[in-house]
């Protein structure tokens, strides 16, 4: 661990690294916050499994017909918005049930992502690195993409968010006293979707779930509030991911997966602590 502070001042793609792990663990924060209050963890990951499909025919693009307007992140957060809009119109309407629309979008997804890698010329090492994660390549254009997400994130939470409290808490009742949930439904549909792109690169696609629901779910045994939950919620997923970073970084290990099993023993902590001493 030393030896990462030691060269976190000399090599430039260590600071990247640590700035994406803050970025993201804000944007955890916020949204994992409201994904675990409305146990919506299967659309996160629904989405997260989508993005493979948008990196796919990126580079399938790219590659084999030469057209390269379209980067592989691009790719992925067209692709996740399209499936959160979709599941949105699917399942809110309740003409669908949620459970067979949401299979039905994450495995489709993963397998178009998987075909247009296999269609795709050459080995596809950087695709498959989105699966677990690369946090340390993470370029100084990906830092200015994760910053304006979150600062588009906390804008949308700060003007919606007693909407999204009471559609939270109790959507039924919300929309008996006349409030358009619709609309606020679609903006979290969405906003999931962003926030699931973000946390691609720091954590992969397999793990990105279990990065944004941690770090909230184990605030969620420390608070009351839903603000409280978000503040907390950003401070471990910010601690977990700067500890993961330079536990894995000696050993050769792999951040992504190291920070999800650091935010895996905070949340089991957070849960003992929550038995020993309950909230009055």
């Amino acid at each position: 661990m030393l030896h990462f502070f030691q060269d976190l001042w000399e090599y430039p793609f260590l600071r990247n690294a640590v700035v994406a792990a803050l970025l993201a663990a804000v944007a955890a924060g916020v949204t994992g916050s409201l994904v675990v209050v409305r146990r919506s963890t299967y659309l996160a990951g629904a989405v997260s499994h989508s993005v493979l499909a948008g990196l796919g025919v990126a580079r399938l693009l790219e590659r084999r017909f030469g057209i390269g307007w379209l980067p592989p992140m691009a790719g992925a957060t067209l692709a996740a918005v399209a499936a959160a809009l979709l599941l949105a119109w699917l399942t809110l309407r309740g003409r669908h049930r949620s459970d067979t629309v949401l299979s039905a979008v994450w495995t489709g997804g993963m397998a178009l992502g998987v075909s247009c890698v296999a269609a795709t010329p050459g080995y596809q090492d950087d695709l498959m690195s989105y699966l677990f994660g690369s946090i340390l390549l993470v370029s100084d254009a990906d830092l200015l993409w994760m910053l304006v997400a979150d600062l588009l994130l906390i804008a949308v939470m700060v003007v919606c968010y007693n909407r999204f409290l009471a559609i939270a808490f109790n959507a039924d009742l919300t929309r008996l006293r006349g409030v358009a949930t619709m609309p606020y439904e679609v903006v979290y549909y969405v906003m999931t979707a962003l926030t699931v792109v973000l946390l691609v690169r720091v954590a992969g696609i397999l793990l990105a779930v279990a990065l944004l629901t941690l770090p909230a779910a184990a605030a969620g045994q420390l608070t009351r509030r839903l603000d409280q939950m978000m503040v907390v919620a950003v401070g471990i997923g910010a601690g977990v991911s700067l500890l993961g970073l330079a536990s894995s970084y000696g050993p050769g290990w792999p951040p992504g997966a190291t920070i999800v099993e650091f935010a895996i023993v905070v949340y089991l902590i957070a849960v003992a602590v929550k038995k020993v001493c309950p909230r009055t």
